[in-house]
């Protein structure tokens, strides 16, 4: 071998070595962005999964936006800012519109609706509530409970006045004393008994479950769905991760929660809210993603929907819920 050959040797020898020791160089995570809304049913899988790791160890960049009503969400999702989103119950009202594919379930909102009332002026009972003003933000899982609580203590919804806000405007205007009740969801229900003293929690959504169970959960883009499958579903793993650990450890989770995301939020609070959802392990929801009961919860809600709107042709839920997704990714 003469020197040329050596060095040409020798050095291919050592430049494979160094390959091979060196540490393998990052792959780019795959961006999704992703809306929120800032409650424990909804976000709480979210920000779990981002502090331990679960949508990173999936190879995903989640970009976060909050939002203060499921309705803006979608708006957003519609007009092309956003990718996927996780909401509560509007999860039932825009896919059955053509406009978004559902794929992954967070909870059932057992008791996340609440329905206070100002004693002070002189409402103490659901009777008080005729031709009274009733503030929420409409089209949204406190007003799919609202519209369930008053049929059921014979009161037609048409015999009050809804006053469409935002949620915290909604509050605001019942603790200013603008309107004698609210119907909203946690963790608002934490403000208003801490400036209304003499409130009264006439009831929440437990009273009417689980005929009247509503779920929350994830939509994707139209757009989205079909060519990011695969994202999806490392999505849903990471998602899977984290929804586990929450139901192994709820006290541990709660307080993590409480102390990362929700510092101005008493833990005592966080731990209702917590109790006023109904989680089940990744294993658990499979069972339910093919027998058809989430199916069914998906479409009662619907259907509340589409009537309040007045639409009679719309996409059932069978249509814009795909199970398949989950069921390929949890095995």
């Amino acid at each position: 071998m003469d020197r040329r050959q050596f060095l040409t040797t020798t050095a291919g020898a050592a430049l494979g070595g160094f390959v091979a020791s060196a540490p393998a160089i990052a792959q780019a995570k795959t961006k999704v962005r992703v809306g929120y809304l800032h409650t424990v049913a909804v976000d709480g899988q979210i920000w779990t999964g981002m502090d331990r790791g679960s949508f990173d160890k999936q190879g995903l960049n989640l970009e976060l936006r909050q939002f203060n009503t499921g309705l803006e969400i979608f708006q957003a999702l519609i007009g092309g800012s956003l990718d996927v989103l996780s909401t509560g119950a509007v999860l039932s009202n825009f896919p059955a519109r053509g406009q978004g594919k559902v794929f992954l379930i967070n909870d059932i909102e057992v008791a996340t609706a609440h329905l206070w009332v100002r004693s002070d002026q002189g409402i103490k009972s659901f009777a008080d509530l005729k031709g009274k003003r009733i503030a929420t933000a409409t089209g949204t899982t406190a007003h799919v409970f609202l519209d369930k609580a008053l049929r059921a203590n014979n009161i037609d919804p048409k015999e009050v006045e809804l006053v469409n806000q935002t949620m915290p405007a909604a509050v605001t205007a019942f603790i200013s004393g603008a309107v004698p009740a609210v119907a909203l969801w946690v963790p608002f229900n934490v403000t208003v008994r801490d400036k209304v003293p003499g409130a009264i929690k006439l009831a929440d959504a437990s009273a009417y479950y689980p005929q009247a169970a509503i779920i929350g959960g994830w939509a994707a883009a139209n757009d989205y769905y079909e060519p990011n499958k695969e994202t999806l579903g490392k999505l849903i793993k990471g998602w899977a991760e984290a929804n586990d650990y929450i139901v192994a450890n709820p006290a541990e989770a709660m307080e993590k929660l409480q102390k990362g995301h929700y510092s101005q939020t008493p833990l005592a609070d966080i731990n209702e809210s917590f109790k006023a959802q109904k989680m089940f392990t990744s294993s658990e929801w499979k069972k339910y993603y093919t027998d058809g009961t989430v199916t069914n919860w998906l479409q009662q809600t619907t259907d509340f929907f589409m009537a309040n709107a007045g639409i009679k042709d719309f996409t059932p839920a069978s249509k814009y819920f795909d199970p398949s997704l989950y069921l390929k990714a949890i095995s």
